[in-house]
């Protein structure tokens, strides 16, 4: 029998030949700085690190990476330090990892503030809200978010105050959102009511008796005719024929809404959810008037979703500091993937900026 070595020898083929990948450079930038003590005085002079240089034992681009992994794909600081070792042959603790973490949080504090200032003049703002733990204990993270940003905030409740907190008292755009109570301190003439939550209650009715299935399965067809235009506008961008599509919708379902809050008032499930649909009827119907704005409020589920994700596996936060690094890394994060923007690449730029002394590059 002819080994592999044999066969190659001898001119054949090798076979199950694997190609070799290419070998992974690591520039190491090492800086000394030399300390000289006077003689006669005894004090100690050390040179001054060049300009642009960070202070710390690693560099931009590793305090980006370590960032990135922690935030975008929700690392474990131990996990970490192992792939730092395997990656890129540096040395780390779960301290200085944590370290690293905390510091992009802080250099985030300026373009976090710019988020901020966006989603308040913003004309169009979906919300939303979830749990959050600190210690243990409850809290709640909102977010908001545009086409372009998103911003979330952790709050000590779901109070219509920490919504003041987050989009601003004098807020004049639009807000999409489920029915929470803390959004009815804003207009319905100012806000848009998430058609996928009334889908959720309609079905929960349909499976009911007598008038709560009656309510609930017209509800459900009116429902998926208004998607039905609502495509078909996204398709030929006509908003005369979306109105003119919805209108008998509309008229059908004020007809079913009164009739369930006044000839079924005993029953008070339905009485319930048609009184409060009557409330807020202007929210049902905003986004056949005003460009960027969807019937549902799926954009703020969405986006929500991966800092819920990153709950479940890190348990929340364990100080007051910790939320807000981890409310400014999550921000940058969701949005950088809203514009199809490396989170890496803006972190490093960030964090190049802060030894230099120039100003944080902005997020929008």
């Amino acid at each position: 029998m002819f080994s592999e070595r044999d066969r190659v020898a001898a001119g054949e083929p090798a076979r199950h030949q694997v190609s070799e990948l290419p070998p992974i450079s690591v520039v190491v930038t090492e800086h000394r700085l030399h300390r000289v003590s006077c003689p006669c005085c005894g004090k100690t002079v050390r040179a001054d690190l060049p300009g642009g240089v960070p202070a710390g034992a690693f560099g931009p681009r590793l305090e980006a990476a370590v960032a990135t992994l922690s935030v975008r794909n929700r690392v474990s600081r131990r996990d970490l330090v192992e792939l730092a070792g395997e990656l890129f042959g540096v040395s780390l603790s779960i301290g200085t990892v944590d370290a690293i973490v905390q510091r992009t949080g802080e250099a985030l504090e300026s373009p976090y503030q710019g988020l901020l200032d966006h989603i308040r003049a913003a004309p169009a703002v979906n919300l939303d809200e979830t749990g959050w733990r600190l210690r243990g204990g409850k809290r709640t993270l909102w977010g908001a978010f545009t086409q372009k940003a998103a911003l979330l905030r952790i709050a000590p409740d779901r109070h219509e105050r920490e919504l003041d907190a987050l989009i601003g008292e004098q807020f004049a755009g639009i807000a999409c959102s489920d029915r929470w109570w803390a959004y009815n301190k804003l207009a319905p003439d100012r806000r848009q009511v998430c058609w996928s939550h009334l889908v959720r209650d309609f079905t929960a009715h349909a499976e009911g008796m007598a008038a709560r299935k009656e309510l609930g399965e017209t509800g459900l067809r009116i429902a998926e005719r208004v998607f039905d235009a609502w495509n078909a506008f996204k398709r030929d961008g006509d908003r005369r024929a979306l109105k003119r599509r919805v209108a008998p919708l509309k008229r059908e379902l004020h007809t079913l809404l009164e009739t369930n809050a006044i000839k079924h008032a005993r029953n008070r499930y339905t009485k319930t959810i048609a009184g409060n649909l009557l409330k807020l009827w202007p929210a049902l119907w905003t986004f056949t008037e005003i460009d960027g704005v969807e019937p549902t409020n799926n954009h703020a589920e969405r986006g929500l979703r991966g800092a819920v994700i990153y709950r479940k596996l890190s348990l929340g936060s364990q100080s007051n500091q910790g939320e807000h690094t981890i409310e400014r890394l999550l921000s940058a994060s969701i949005t950088c993937r809203l514009q199809k923007r490396s989170l890496f690449a803006y972190l490093t730029e960030l964090l190049a900026t802060k030894p230099r002394g120039d100003p944080a590059p902005t997020l929008i």
